[in-house]
């Protein structure tokens, strides 16, 4: 069936490790169109280095917060 042009869905590839305690998953938003579909989350980070970056930078915000 397919989805009308509107619908918004996410889809959440993700990685467990339960040994390790570890677990990780990129979400993506995706925007139905008329013509096929748009990536609403093109611009969140992707890469290792990326990731940690937008994490080193959210951690002073976190400090000034008390937590």
């Amino acid at each position: 069936m397919p989805l009308p042009a509107g619908a918004v869905i996410t889809i959440e590839p993700g990685i467990y490790i339960p040994a390790e305690n570890l677990g990780v998953r990129i979400e993506d938003d995706i925007l139905v169109t008329p013509r096929g579909y748009e990536l609403l989350s093109s611009g969140a980070p992707r890469t290792t280095a990326d990731i940690e970056s937008a994490m080193r930078e959210r951690e002073p915000a976190r400090r000034q917060a008390g937590r």
